[in-house]
């Protein structure tokens, strides 16, 4: 793999970044569970990554791992087509919550809208202070998702896309699902299901040791590094964590990223990959000490919209 193109920060420019998709693992949502138990043999997944695109090692693919890539991206994508069109209300990177509102089924990523015309996928590992005006939000599986962005970075996204950010009841439920636990996939936490089995270095520590910043800055000029979220065992390509939805079919809602919720005051929810529990436990966590104009590379969202009416 080549050396990451920016000697500051080990990455490559917005808009500019080529992302490389780890292979999908099938939903464990109910609906489609019939269909997964149909198809035998299952192929074997590949061995979990973080991100596909890592500045400190190499990744060597063979035939076998590409045949095997192929063969359980063919399978994948047979599930989420049955997930995707399982409900008319909502579009269809959407799920339908209680029969009130559509919640993204993954984590957003942005696509920035060139002076050419060209929609292309912004960096996830950029802040896109500036570009505010050239970006929306996209809810889609196996891509890395936005961090480091303000509450009203993610509203303006979400509202591009003829969105908006999710209420905080409404988050809240979409994460509980129909049983209404304290994870999605339960009242018990368990380790591996989603991102949040925290790395054993803290990232930003670890960044800023990479890049000589004196310990006295490292939780200012530190938190929006974009070395940061490609580091081994920290933030995860959307839905990589296949058993950690409910019945919605919403991933990730626990763990990965915080995510903004609907409030000028700034509140994020559900955690991220180093802390699912000290501001509550799973879908009750929620973090109030930022204002809604703060982003640091935790910091992501998912959008929120009225379903269509039943006439």
């Amino acid at each position: 793999m080549a050396v990451l193109a920016s000697a500051a920060v080990g990455c490559a420019a917005p808009g500019g970044l080529s992302q490389l998709h780890a292979v999908k693992e099938p939903s464990a949502n109910s609906r489609v569970a019939s269909l997964v138990s149909a198809r035998s043999p299952v192929p074997v997944a590949p061995v979990e990554r973080p991100i596909a695109v890592r500045a400190t090692e190499a990744r060597v693919v063979t035939v076998e791992t590409r045949l095997a890539a192929a063969a359980w991206r063919s399978f994948a994508e047979d599930v989420d087509s049955e997930i995707l069109a399982n409900t008319a209300r909502c579009p269809m990177e959407m799920a339908l919550v209680d029969g009130r509102v559509c919640v993204d089924r993954w984590e957003a990523s942005l696509v920035e809208r060139r002076p050419s015309g060209e929609v292309s996928a912004w960096s996830p590992f950029y802040p896109v202070d500036g570009h505010e005006a050239v970006v929306r939000a996209v809810s889609r599986p196996g891509v890395i998702p936005q961090g480091y962005i303000s509450g009203e970075q993610a509203q303006r996204a979400c509202q591009a896309s003829g969105k908006r950010l999710c209420a905080a009841d409404e988050w809240e439920r979409a994460c509980r699902g129909p049983n209404h636990t304290r994870f999605p996939y339960g009242d018990e936490r368990k380790s591996r299901v989603c991102n949040d089995d925290i790395r054993g270095a803290h990232p930003v520590v670890e960044v800023a040791l990479r890049l000589g910043i004196p310990d006295e800055r490292r939780w200012t000029e530190g938190m929006n590094q974009p070395l940061i979220n490609q580091l081994p065992d920290s933030l995860f390509e959307t839905g990589m964590r296949a058993e950690c939805t409910n019945e919605y079919g919403v991933f990730d809602m626990v763990g990965n990223l915080h995510e903004w919720v609907e409030d000028r005051d700034g509140t994020f929810r559900g955690g991220f990959y180093m802390d699912t529990s000290l501001n509550g436990e799973g879908c009750s966590y929620q973090t109030t000490a930022h204002d809604f104009r703060y982003h640091d590379y935790s910091t992501g969202f998912r959008c929120c919209m009225d379903p269509d009416r039943v006439e």
